[in-house]
């Protein structure tokens, strides 16, 4: 009978290639695993390991104006040694770090490629390995870039990325998990060989220029690491493949704008979005019936058309007039109103209004064990705030129903959230967990800055008692093809839809605290950087004077009285088991009696949460009771609560006794206690310390 054996495969296209980015090993592998995507690469840096892959369709998919591009971070539980929590033992859906880092990598890829492409792209970024001193989002956004860089999809990369951190004054490159822990600032570059593509960063108050050096030095870094990855594409990269152009015909586009030009410019000169949304109407009539038996498809392609009608019209009144779409200068921020308290029963509430653009925030207090639990691969393990952010579609004038929240408003939240923490005060200060939820009532552009505004209103108004107030404002970018440019502040939904960047920064007077960067072109230069940071700067100066400290100087000084009042103290760990008790039974008697709520942590941390003062008084008083170990030489009033022949026991502390042996209890021989005490007596005691046998030694003589 023959036998076929197998040999081990060889990989003939298998190509291994070696950097070393801020100290540690980067390594790149190609030929190995995943050659049916159109681009693939196994990236390790240090111990951390990606796979990343990136294919396209065939085809391009119809009936579509827009680049169908998806990017998943997908983490595998195993990268960091976990079995996944909960029922269903394997990984579900992405978690909110998961769907954050999808949008960092997705931001700088998607400006670079071309912009009549309609076959779907989708980049695949697993997890495998993490190393906690080597991030993997770095890792996959390098990744990312070269498997799409390498591939035979159409893309004008590669870019690299960094993560910068600031400690003890020092700014480092990919800095480790230890010094994260301390840094000051966590910011995310990513570029091209010549111009930045695109910025995240959470900061405690860093300044302007401390933050612009940072970029720039991140920059630098990139440089030399897109050295590494060009190496790579000329040795393996493949030839791009053609694609058929889904770009408008040009002769169309120029007889259509010559038919419309004068109303659509009459429409768009309005500061109401509703209005402007009226006028296009008739004008969407008008060329249908002009040009619908000369161009029979034009009816498909019609929001297109207004889309690229419109961006033409704002984008030379921006570029050429200096004229905005409602008649603002361009450093000028739409009228802007604030107001807390209008929820008569949460926590905390505020309402912050620029031009159309409304944002309710409301403040939820709770206790420290309402943070959320975090099941993911670092290790984070709770979160203490937490941000949401909702945009119903009402608040754009659409008529569609309530959906889960998508990428976009997990993003939002998580902004506005990064922007409040460097202000909030710790647990020890306030033991409170804190929720905060920002539902867009009305959106004309700018909604993640009104839900920061609109956040520190609401935390102010329920009494956290912040460090200083946070504000968030957007800078605009229009460019030009002679490579002139402008910045706008301020901007609204069209400028946001024409316009070139969306460049949101919050921070208080005296720095920043998060940055987010959106753009549209192929990157930013310096200078441009360097103008919307100083843009920003004074833009929420004027906002935290000139509105939000008007409408609430200081946080309250006191929380709702809706809210649950809390105690926090420390107790010896070794006293936690007295605390609970067998079964729980001492705990849930103290929280029946005293009506409070108790958490007990570790480290012996007791938060108390109840609706009243009383009550958590009471509930302290029971614990105080339980722990209380009385001092050597102290003297205390206790009462006889049984009687011996050998001596008494006093009660010196509720639910406390000790014993007093029969020659400590008077200055002379007695024979029988009963002599001198009976039940019920109440008498001084002095605490001797332990005696020989190690128990616990009182004395009444000596107390007198």
């Amino acid at each position: 009978m023959s036998q076929t054996i197998s040999t081990p495969m060889e990989f003939k296209n298998y190509k291994k290639f070696h950097y070393t980015l801020a100290g540690r090993p980067l390594v790149i592998e190609s030929g190995k695993m995943a050659g049916l995507a159109n681009g693939s690469v196994l990236v390790r840096y240090g111990d951390t390991v990606i796979l990343c892959c990136a294919t396209a369709s065939a085809k391009p998919r119809d009936g579509i104006d827009f680049l169908p591009l998806s990017v998943d971070y997908d983490e595998r539980m195993y990268a960091a040694g976990k079995i996944p929590g909960g029922y269903l033992k394997r990984e579900g859906k992405p978690s909110e770090k998961a769907v954050l880092t999808s949008r960092v990598i997705d931001r700088p890829i998607r400006p670079l490629f071309p912009k009549d492409l309609r076959n779907d792209v989708a980049l695949t970024l697993t997890v495998m390995s993490v190393d906690p001193d080597c991030s993997p989002e770095i890792t996959a956004m390098i990744g990312a870039s070269t498997a799409l860089a390498i591939s035979d999809i159409p893309w004008n990369g590669p870019i690299g990325g960094v993560f910068m951190g600031l400690v003890d004054g020092k700014l480092i490159v990919n800095p480790t998990e230890a010094e994260q822990k301390k840094s000051d600032l966590q910011l995310t570059v990513a570029a091209s060989m010549n111009k930045v593509v695109m910025i995240e960063a959470g900061a405690n108050e860093v300044d302007d220029d401390t933050m612009f050096e940072a970029i720039m030095k991140a920059h630098e870094e990139i440089k030399e690491l897109l050295g590494f990855i060009n190496a790579i594409i000329d040795e393996i990269g493949k030839p791009k493949f053609d694609y058929p152009s889904c770009e408008l015909d040009h002769e169309m586009f120029d007889k259509v704008f010559a038919f419309c030009e004068k109303d659509m410019m009459e429409a768009l000169d309005t500061d109401d979005k509703n209005v402007r949304d009226e006028k296009v109407v008739p004008i969407t009539d008008a060329i249908l019936a002009e040009f619908g038996e000369e161009y029979p498809e034009i009816g498909s392609m019609m929001d297109e058309l207004i889309y690229k009608i419109q961006k033409k019209i704002v984008r030379r009144w921006l570029l050429v007039d200096k004229k905005r779409v409602d008649g603002r200068r361009m450093d000028q921020i739409r009228p802007l109103g604030s107001e807390v308290g209008i929820l008569p029963r949460v926590h905390g509430s505020g309402l912050f209004t620029r031009g159309q653009t409304q944002v309710l925030t409301a403040a939820t207090l709770g206790m420290l064990s309402e943070a959320q639990m975090l099941d993911g691969i670092d290790s984070e393990t709770e979160k203490r705030y937490m941000h949401h952010y909702n945009m119903p579609g009402f608040s754009t004038g659409e008529a569609k129903s309530t959906r889960s929240p998508g990428r976009r408003e997990i993003g939002h939240g998580a902004l506005a959230e990064r922007s409040l923490i460097p202000v909030l005060p710790s647990p020890e200060e306030f033991p409170y967990a804190i929720r905060l939820v920002s539902d867009v009532v009305s959106s004309n552009g700018s909604t993640s800055q009104g839900s920061v505004c609109g956040s520190t209103l609401a935390l102010m108004d329920a009494g956290v008692p912040i460090k200083a107030p946070v504000a968030g404002i957007s800078c605009g970018l229009i460019t030009a093809e002679d490579g002139s440019w402008d910045t706008m502040l301020d901007i609204q939904g069209l400028e946001d839809f024409y316009g070139d960047m969306d460049f949101k920064v919050a921070g208080t007077h005296k720095g920043i605290t998060s940055i987010q960067m959106d753009l549209k072109i192929d990157g930013l230069t310096p200078e441009i950087i360097k103008a919307a940071l100083a843009q920003t700067h004074v833009g929420r100066d004027y906002i935290i004077d000139e509105v939000i400290l008007k409408a609430i100087p200081a946080p309250r000084a006191e929380v709702s009285k809706y809210a649950p009042k809390m105690t926090s103290f420390k107790i010896d760990p070794d006293k936690i088991r007295e605390v609970i008790g067998k079964g729980g039974s001492v705990i849930q008697k103290i929280v029946a009696e005293s009506g409070a709520k108790v958490d007990i942590e570790d480290d012996g941390t007791i938060c108390i949460a109840a609706v009243n003062g009383e009550q958590a008084a009471a509930a302290k008083a029971m614990i105080d009771a339980i722990v209380f170990e009385p001092e050597v030489g102290a003297v205390y009033t206790g009462t006889v609560t049984g009687i011996k022949e050998f001596g008494c026991f006093v009660e010196y502390a509720p639910g406390k006794e000790g014993m007093v042996h029969i020659s400590k209890i008077a200055p002379r021989r007695i024979e029988k206690v009963e002599d001198v005490l009976k039940l019920g007596d109440v008498v001084k005691v002095k605490y001797m310390g332990l005696d020989k046998k190690g128990r616990m030694d009182f004395s009444i003589k000596d107390a007198e």
